[in-house]
This record gives structure tokens, sequence and C-alpha cells, in this order.
């Protein structure tokens, strides 16, 4: 309490005097004799300060000086007198004033913070099914209270997207997509988040959660706890978000893959785009729903805690005792499990489109390359003819156009050349399109060959090979060295 008070803002001078120049009575230097003092200081050397004061006033008195004010003994200034004219100076600056007004407006600081503080809308449900509270509001700091969680554990369910299944001594919190619920022994909250989207579903799960709840085993069976119906409510319904939500992607893109196979439209390769980026989403968001599952089958001890309505009687369970809930969140683990591994597949097929028309668009692309280089090797052989077609259209003189054969002559030649010239490129370029995908390209050898493959064995990487192929080594190598000796 003291460092509080010692850090609390203090008045400015400036402020300060402000302040004394607008009160109610005016003030002024107090003017005291000679007499007046000489006598306070006898006074002060002999007696106490009772008696200086009993002085100190009877001197006043004598002296015809008024008795001083409360304002004269705050200030420690005199007689009253005539109000001085206020200075430029005395107004105190717009800092100063915020300053100074901060110390009376904390208490209005505090009611706007209390005022801001968080609320959470919920809606409660009862161990008979039935709402006792619909939409209503809490502050964070009375759910912490009432329920007994912990500030981290509101953190998670106001502002975390990531699925979550907290198991507390006396609750069980859970995060899953559009639901976020409190569960207690005889109690569960739904809290509904601000700007939600997804008022259907929770509308869904609440009718599911009542018929739950509602349902009473028939006499003689052993029922679930109130905490697991709840639970089971939670989980079928995250479940069913997940099919309905894996379905709605699903059918688009099997209708956009089926389209692709007869058609690679660039629309529909865009459109695929879109629906692989939805496909991944749901498939992360699968993924962490299952894990959220399984890391709370992972942890015995959170397992044994969520028998919540035994701990009212004072029944705690071992590590180990807790085949009810295991098989119930192990069944649902599997659910989840299974639509990711559909979307997973899903996933891999529009993987493999993508490849596959890929694949096509490079195999038309090699196509049209292919086609402009026959055309680029019928027009080198028309170039061809036209050359030498040339040559006998100059006006030059020469015996052959005398002659009665020589138009035929040149034209046969330009003709001929064409056609060598053509299909020698031809020759070459089926040389170069043609790529074996398998086979055995390594030449043939003959039997007698120290590296020949009877196709049994595993060839030169066969044990059998393995001197032959250390001698040929040292055969070469010993060649080198000579050469090298030779040379030098």
């Amino acid at each position: 309490m003291q460092s509080a008070a010692l850090r609390s803002p203090v008045p400015s001078r400036n402020l300060l005097r402000f302040l004394r120049s607008q009160t109610d009575i005016p003030l002024e230097s107090l003017r005291v004799g000679r007499v007046f003092r000489r006598a306070c200081a006898r006074t002060l050397k002999r007696r106490s300060f009772c008696t200086s004061a009993i002085v100190y006033q009877k001197a006043s008195a004598a002296n015809g000086d008024p008795t001083p004010s409360w304002q004269e003994r705050l200030w420690g200034i005199g007689a009253r007198g005539a109000a001085k004219a206020l200075k430029p100076d005395d107004l105190p600056s717009r800092e100063d004033m915020e300053h100074g007004s901060s110390m009376f407006n904390n208490r209005r600081i505090l009611s706007a913070k209390a005022a801001l503080e968080p609320r959470l809308r919920c809606t409660e449900v009862d161990e008979n099914g039935k709402v006792i509270l619909m939409d209503g509001e809490f502050k964070k700091s009375e759910l912490i209270a009432k329920y007994g969680l912990l500030p981290r554990d509101l953190r998670k369910i106001d502002s975390s997207n990531l699925p979550h299944i907290l198991v507390r001594p006396s609750a069980i919190l859970l995060n899953l997509l559009h639901l976020r619920v409190l569960i207690k022994r005889d109690r569960v909250l739904l809290f509904d988040v601000y700007g939600s989207k997804t008022s259907y579903p929770q509308s869904a799960f609440m009718y599911d959660l009542q018929g739950k709840l509602q349902q009473k085993p028939p006499p003689g069976v052993p029922g679930l706890p109130y905490e697991f119906r709840a639970l089971e409510a939670v989980l079928t319904s995250v479940t069913s978000e997940l099919e309905a939500d894996f379905e709605s992607v699903r059918e688009p893109v099997m209708h956009v893959l089926s389209e692709l196979e007869d058609d690679i439209d660039r629309q529909k390769l865009r459109q695929l785009l879109i629906l692989s980026k939805r496909v991944s989403t749901f498939e992360q968001k699968a993924k962490l729903v299952r894990d959220a599952i399984e890391e709370l089958l992972e942890a015995d001890d959170d397992l044994a805690a969520m028998y919540l309505t035994e701990k009212v009687h004072d029944l705690y369970r071992s590590t180990d005792d807790h085949t009810e809930v295991e098989m119930l969140l192990e069944s649902y683990h599997k659910l989840a499990d299974e639509i990711v591994q559909e979307a997973s597949n899903l996933v891999s097929g529009i993987r493999n489109t993508e490849d596959l028309v890929r694949a096509i668009l490079d195999a038309n692309r090699n196509a049209l390359m292919l086609l402009e280089l026959k055309f680029s090797i019928g027009t080198l052989g028309l170039a061809m003819g036209t050359f030498i077609a040339g040559l006998y259209g100059a006006n030059l003189e020469n015996f052959i156009e005398e002659t009665n054969w020589g138009f035929g002559a040149v034209t046969a030649t330009s003709v001929v050349f064409s056609l060598v010239v053509c299909w020698y490129g031809l020759v070459r370029l089926r040389r170069i399109q043609r790529i074996k995908m398998a086979g055995d390209e390594r030449p043939r050898l003959s039997r007698g060959h120290p590296y020949y493959d009877d196709g049994a064995a595993l060839g030169i990487l066969d044990s059998r090979n393995r001197e032959l192929l250390l001698r040929a080594h040292m055969q070469r190598a010993l060649n080198n060295k000579k050469r090298w000796w030779f040379s030098r």
C-alpha cells in the first residue's frame, strides 16, 4: 500500500499556484514587525512548540495583525489583503492538467476497464437435459471462480482455433471445430463465440445433446455417466460435421476429375486448383481432430480423471482403469482416421491427375515441336531443289539450254536432291525421337566374352566376375602407366 501511494501522481507547481490564486479568501504576504520576530526567537529558545504557538498568537494580536486562517497556515503565507492579478504562467499547462487530473480519474478508468472485461456467451443444460440458461453472458473471472478453471483454459476457448481436449479435476473442456463445450458432472455449457457462422451445427448438437441426456437406460443395465453421454454427443457432432464437409468437397472434385478425362480445359484446371486447396485445408483440419483424440488416448491419467461423477462420491480410479471412456474415444478416433484416409486418397487422386495432365500437355507440346521440325525438314528439301533451279535460272549461257533434255534433267535432279534431304532429315528425327522406357540397350557380347551375361546371373555385378573386373582394372592402370612413361 505504501509503494502504491508513493507512485500516485503529484500535482505540479503550476497547478498549485493556480489553485492558490482561485481560493475564496485572497492571500497576501505576511508583514511581521521586528518586535514580533524577536519575541518569537526568544520564546522558541525557552519554551516548547505549543508555548511558542501561544506566544505567536499573542504577538500577532499585540501588533494588530489578524489571526491567520487555515489557508495561511497551509500555504505558509500571511495576512489577508487585496487579490493579486493572475500572471500568464499561473495557469497550468495542458500536460500538467492531464497529469494532475489523472489521480481524479483513477476510479473512472478502473470502472471502464471492468466494464470492458471480455465476456463469454453460453447456453447451460442441466442434468435432465433441459436448457436452464439461453445465451447468458459471463465474465471470464466469474467462470474461472465458479467452475475451477484456469485463465489459460478460457483463452483456448476464446482465441484458439486448434482442437483441444482438456481434462481438469472437476470439468472437461473441449474445443473441437464448431463446438466449445464445458462438461461438468451435472452441467453442460456450450460457448457461443460472437460472429460465429455455425449456428445450424450448434442447434443440431443441442438437439442431439438433449436427446442423449434425457435418455434413460433400461432397468438392470448400467448406463454411461452424465459426462460420457455429453462427451459422446460432442464427438458425434464433430464427426458428422467432418463427414458433411468432406462430402461437400468430394463431389465437385470428382466431377472436375471426370471432366478432365474427356477434355483438358484451362478453366477446369483452375477450378481443380481451387478445390485442391480446399481439400488440403480439410485434410489438415481432420488430422488435427484425430490428433487431439489420439493425444487424449495416450494420457492414462487424463482418461482416469474423466470420471467426474465418481469423484463426487470419493471414488478415484487408477491410471489403467478407464475401459469405458477408452472404448468410447477409440471408436470416434477410428471414424476420424477413416475420414483422414479418405481425404488423403482424394488429395492423392488430385495430385495424380495433375501429374497426368502435365504429362499429356508435355506430350502435346512435344508433338507440336515435332510437327514444326517436320515442316522445317520439308522446307529444307524444297530449298535444296530451288537452289539448283535458281542456278540454271540465271541469265548465263550454257550448253544445256541448247539441248532438248536439259529441262527434264535439271527438274529431275532438283526433285531427287529435295527428296534425299527430306529423307535424311526424317530418318535422323526418328532416331532422336525413339526413346526406350525399359529394355536392355547394352551391346551384345559373345558367349566367350568375360563380361557376357547369360540372363541368369547379374553380369558384371555377379561375384563370379569380381576377379575378372579386378584384373581388367589392373591391366588398364598398367597400360596407362606405360603410355605416360613413353610420352615422357
